[in-house]
Parts: C-alpha cells; sequence; structure tokens
C-alpha cells in the first residue's frame, strides 16, 4: 500500500509560480510512474503531468506545456510540480498518483493509476 500526501499549494496571482510536493509513504516508489491531476469545481480530473520511474521521460497536458515541469526524487520518495507562469485556469485541487508497473492504461487516464493523495488546493487571483 501507498500513501500519498501533497503540500505547497496556496493563493498565488496570476503571473506566479508554486512547487507542490507529493511525499509517498508505505512502500517505494521507486518503479511507480508517478503523475499530477487537477480537478477544478464541476469538471472532470485532468491529467496535467507524469514523470517515468528512472524520470527519464515526462509527459504534460498541452494546457501546461512550457510553464509546469515535473520532476522526481527517489531517494527522497517525492515527486514535484513546479508551476511558473500562472494562469486563474489553473485553478484547481492538485491531486497527486502513482501508477504501478502492471497498469496498462494509458498514461493521461486516471484509470491506470492505483494511489492517490487528497489533493492540494492551488487558487490563481487575476
Amino acid at each position: 500500500q501507498v500513501q500519498l500526501v501533497e503540500s505547497g499549494g496556496g493563493l498565488v496571482q496570476a503571473g506566479g509560480s508554486l512547487r507542490l510536493s507529493c511525499a509517498a509513504s508505505g512502500r517505494t516508489i521507486s518503479t511507480y510512474t508517478l503523475g499530477w491531476f487537477r480537478q477544478a469545481p464541476g469538471k472532470e480530473r485532468e491529467f496535467v503531468a507524469a514523470i517515468t520511474w528512472a524520470g527519464r521521460t515526462s509527459y504534460y497536458a498541452d494546457s501546461v506545456k512550457g510553464r509546469f515541469t515535473i520532476s522526481r526524487d527517489n531517494a527522497m520518495n517525492t515527486v514535484y510540480l513546479q508551476m511558473n507562469s500562472l494562469k486563474p485556469e489553473d485553478t484547481a485541487v492538485y491531486i497527486c498518483a502513482a501508477r504501478t508497473p502492471s497498469s496498462s492504461s494509458v498514461l493521461f487516464s486516471p484509470q491506470g493509476y492505483s494511489y492517490w493523495g487528497q489533493g492540494t488546493q492551488v487558487t490563481v487571483s487575476s
């Protein structure tokens, strides 16, 4: 079993930056793909970014490409999301997720992830 706990959310003005962290416990996640999703009120959960187990490959939603950077520290069992040039439409609860190596679902589908955090609120004011 894996527990994921996010931190780093908050209120920021448009154009500002935030860095989210997600700490894993329970077992090592070094072989898991880790992802960030977000969910705004009244909207479905959407893929933001993911990074493979060795950190060699990362993937981004088109809406955040060039502004957000995902990274991981396997020694610390932690994944990060650096968010720059934030926009009001980035406002959402950001949720960390872990995907086991055996998952066959596409990388950006929530169905492919077995473990989820509780989320951290990010609010971007205009």
